[in-house]
């Protein structure tokens, strides 16, 4: 909760007189001038004398006059200590004789739940009232009137709030806000009336407001705002516009309260005029001299109807063309013709490209943890260079794709008495980037496992990420230190480092008493070709252990060949493509990468590569179509078999979905499922914003369809044998990562396949 400090400020009108009052008053006794052998200063309690002393425009020795006295008074006022001041004059001692304010020593709330106590009780003690301060009846009863107004922002009309004010020992007082919130108003009725080419339900369907639903509880959308309400009447504007009705007016509003204050009835009154068709769109003004290439980028067509959506974006296309070549400023008037009796509109774009500027100064704000250089590092737009509205739009998608900041503006300033300059402020939004995972669990499988991580992507505000991971399951045992630095060099090449033991039993073993211990290092730098491509490469070791008894053919085939400890000295080398609006929530743009792991020393020699490629096409500004396509191939070399444990599995997110995790693919002789050398993932997801929660993208709904399958060295890919699901999940941007929940059903399996209908994983996208 905010407040603003000024309603809880002195009058200035009301200080003055104060002021003039106390400087007048009989208190001040006229005076001839003389030299003062004394002050004494009278009732004080707990303020410091020499506070009093401070204030004074005279001392011991000097000469007082009237007009020393009234200034006297007036600074002892404005220190807001004391209530009453009075000067008497005792032969030649000054006698200031002062009534202090009494002291605040507590601030405690009653029947508060709307707001956090927390954050109100700061909001009150930057306003003057708090422990410690002196109390001021006049702030209080102000705080009281402004605290009154932020309920009326929730809708609860009905909330009172009473102040009560307990005298202590030593002059001091309690102050308690006592609050009777009652009940949120809720909208009853949303009535439109004027309406003729289309429905009531389908105008009220557009509207954030609504009344009472199943998900009201959680979205308060049936939770009266002005604000709001003045959102949904543009919107019911913008539906009317983009569908021909180019003189469509809203005519009146009104929004009705019940006696008991808890039911709200808005009624809305359109006039909707007739539709229009453009028959031709006609630009006027400056364009450059490049004519043609505006031309080419007008959203308005001929024949259809009158759009203003086709507007808007006609007019930012002009003014991203317009400020490719540092017109910041650059103005499209679109002026319609209206010919009402044919029902047709000429449209004309008048162009003003204003003047061409450059940019003084970048400013980053809202960073209140991650350093400047981490942002600016991100910009391509440079400073004392020419306004570059491509490279500015570039900047900020590059910021985005950080994943630090939950929203990232980009606002443009002009330079006072500077015609030709304007100053960039990049505004961010930041959010938690790292979690503590700390977990225990028990399965008849794993018995009893600890699991505990740490990660941190952006490290001190640096933009380095660290991590560490502990996992104790009797499956599974690991632990991964990782470290990432995206800026190794100033020219932007990254170094990763990964340090880790692993422990682990093949997926789905059936009590086998065997486990591979793999202990390795990697190292691996990217080189950034553009501003969208990079390319990696590096090295690693690792050495594969197989301990216990092996019953399971295909590890024990892969011991008989190497042995029981065998070594691996891979390089790897890959391209990545990341033209994404956003890493974690996108909702345009293509992501491809391609990544070779070649193992070219050691015991074990093999050849492996993953190729994958995302694009998320926009819909609409609420709907999101998202596609996936993954492809990985292994093969042995040096005339070895391709080692077992580098195979592929699928199944379960970030695979097909409604198969068991890991359960694709070849199941050995022992019935272990043991995976394949290559594997096709397909996936589309429609993204849709959940009910009632506007266009938030960090919560939304998704409907998916699946396919691939993992195949062995042995095996023929064939069409008939990929795997295929479909169904509905819920995605969330939890603070604990990427939150994934989905329950879907099978649409093309075998019977032998393992079936999960519900599926849920945190930290991945696809």
């Amino acid at each position: 909760m905010h407040f603003n400090p000024a309603p809880f400020s002195l009058n200035p009108l009301a200080a003055c007189v104060l002021i003039v009052a106390a400087a007048t008053a009989p208190a001040v006794r006229a005076a001839d001038p003389f030299t003062i052998e004394d002050i004494r200063v009278e009732g004080l309690q707990r303020t410091d004398p020499g506070t009093v002393f401070a204030s004074l425009p005279f001392r011991a020795s000097d000469t007082y006059s009237d007009e020393k006295g009234a200034a006297a008074l007036r600074a002892l006022f404005a220190t807001g200590l004391f209530k009453d001041v009075r000067i008497e004059i005792d032969g030649k001692v000054v006698v200031v004789i002062v009534e202090e304010r009494s002291i605040i020593a507590n601030v405690s709330f009653v029947g508060l739940k709307e707001f956090d106590s927390d954050t109100l009780a700061k909001a009150l003690k930057d306003s003057g009232i708090g422990e410690g301060l002196p109390f001021d009846r006049a702030l209080v009863d102000r705080a009281e009137q402004e605290i009154k107004r932020q309920y009326l922002t929730k809708s609860l009309y009905g909330a009172e709030v009473t102040t009560t004010i307990t005298p202590l020992e030593r002059n001091r007082v309690n102050v308690v806000f006592t609050m009777n919130e009652g009940e949120s108003a809720k909208i009853r009725e949303i009535r439109i009336v004027g309406n003729k080419a289309f429905s009531e339900s389908t105008l009220r369907g557009l509207m954030g407001r609504s009344t009472g639903g199943w998900l009201t509880w959680y979205t308060k959308t049936d939770r009266y705002s002005r604000s709001e309400l003045n959102a949904d009447l543009e919107t019911i504007r913008a539906y009317y516009t983009n569908r021909g009705y180019l003189e469509f007016d809203i005519e009146s509003t009104q929004v009705t309260i019940s006696p008991d204050k808890q039911d709200i009835d808005i009624t809305i009154s359109v006039r909707e005029g007739q539709p229009y068709t453009v028959t031709a769109v006609r630009l006027e003004g400056n364009y450059l001299g490049r004519d043609e290439d505006f031309k080419r980028i007008v959203s308005i067509k001929p024949g259809d109807p009158y759009r203003s959506a086709d507007i808007a974006a006609t007019s930012k296309s002009f003014a991203d063309l317009f400020g490719q070549f540092g017109y910041a400023f650059a103005r499209t008037e679109a002026r319609p013709e209206i010919d009402r009796a044919a029902g047709q509109v000429v449209v004309v774009l008048n162009a003003d490209p204003q003047r061409r500027v450059y940019v003084r100064r970048i400013n980053v704000a809202g960073n209140d943890r991650t350093r400047d250089e981490v942002v600016r590092r991100e910009f391509r737009q440079l400073e004392s260079a020419w306004y570059d509205g491509e490279r500015i739009k570039l900047s900020r998608d590059r910021v985005d794709r950080l994943g630090f900041f939950k929203e990232v503006d980009i606002e443009t300033e002009e330079v006072p008495n500077s015609a030709d300059q304007v100053d960039l402020t990049i505004k961010v939004v930041e959010k938690p980037t790292g979690n503590l995972l700390v977990g225990a669990g028990y399965s008849s499988s794993d018995k009893l496992s600890f699991t505990a991580s740490i990660k941190q992507e952006n490290v001190f505000g640096s933009g380095n990420y660290l991590g560490v991971e502990v996992n104790t399951s009797e499956s599974n045992r690991n632990l991964v230190l990782s470290t990432v630095d995206p800026y190794f060099t100033v020219d932007g090449i990254s170094r990763a480092i990964d340090v880790f033991y692993r422990t682990s039993s093949p997926i789905n073993s059936r009590g086998e008493e065997y486990k591979l211990v793999t202990p390795g290092a990697a190292i691996r730098f990217g080189v950034p070709f553009s501003d969208f491509d990079t390319v990696f490469f590096g090295a690693g070791f690792e050495q594969t252990r197989i301990s216990g008894t092996v019953t399971n053919k295909s590890y024990k085939d892969y011991r008989e060949l190497y042995g029981a400890n065998s070594t691996a000295l891979p390089l790897t080398i890959g391209w990545a493509r990341d033209q994404r609006d956003s890493l974690l929530a996108p909702t345009r743009g293509r992501y491809q990468r391609v990544n070779f792991e070649w193992s070219v020393a050691g015991d074990v020699r093999y050849l492996r590569t993953n190729l994958q490629y995302q694009q998320y096409i926009p819909i609409t500004n609420r709907f999101t179509l998202g596609l996936n396509a993954e492809l990985g191939w292994g093969k042995g070399l040096g005339d070895k078999p391709y080692p077992i444990f580098k195979n592929f599995y699928g199944g379960g997110l970030g695979s097909v979905r409604v198969f068991q995790q890991g359960s694709l693919g070849i199941v050995d002789v022992t019935n272990n499922y043991i995976g394949g050398n290559r594997r096709l993932n397909l996936n589309a997801e429609l993204y849709v914003p959940v009910p009632g929660s506007g266009n938030d993208k960090t919560l939304r709904l998704f409907g998916f369809l699946d396919a691939g399958n993992v195949w062995g060295e042995s095996e023929k890919i064939k069409a008939d044998s990929l795997r295929a699901s479909t169904g509905i999940g819920l995605s969330w941007i939890s603070p604990v990562g990427p939150l994934k929940l989905s329950w879907g059903t099978p649409i093309k399996s075998d019977p032998k396949d393992r079936i999960e209908k519900f599926q849920f994983q945190i930290g991945t996208a696809f």
